[in-house]
């Protein structure tokens, strides 16, 4: 079985701190265990990348290389690229995500 290589951005150690930090101070049993799911649901991209789905909005606008995994209410957003898989950014599903890739994307070039 092939094994890919994982990169986690800094956009997403970033998303991964502040919803760890928001679900700390809320309930720390629920913070330590969503952090084991996410950190599972991103290890499992090593042997089967292509196990999520194309963004579906993205896909709307024509743009199919990026993929997503969801794991409760966060959406685990990375992309292929030969033998390495890029996780992108984990986004709560609940928010707008066009929004927030805008403003990654400004942030970004700033």
């Amino acid at each position: 079985m092939k094994k890919y290589e994982v990169r986690i951005s800094k956009f997403a150690e970033s998303d991964i701190n502040d919803i760890i930090g928001y679900w700390i101070v809320k309930n720390r049993t629920f913070c330590f265990s969503l952090y084991d799911k996410l950190k599972s649901k991103i290890s499992e991209l090593g042997y089967f990348p292509e196990k999520g789905r194309i963004v579906p909005e993205l896909e709307k606008n024509g743009i199919q290389n990026y993929k997503e995994l969801i794991e409760g209410n966060y959406r685990i957003i990375y992309s292929i690229n030969m033998d390495v898989v890029s996780v992108l950014s984990i986004i709560d599903s609940r928010r707008n995500l066009e929004e927030i890739l805008i403003k990654k994307v400004i942030d970004y070039f700033e």
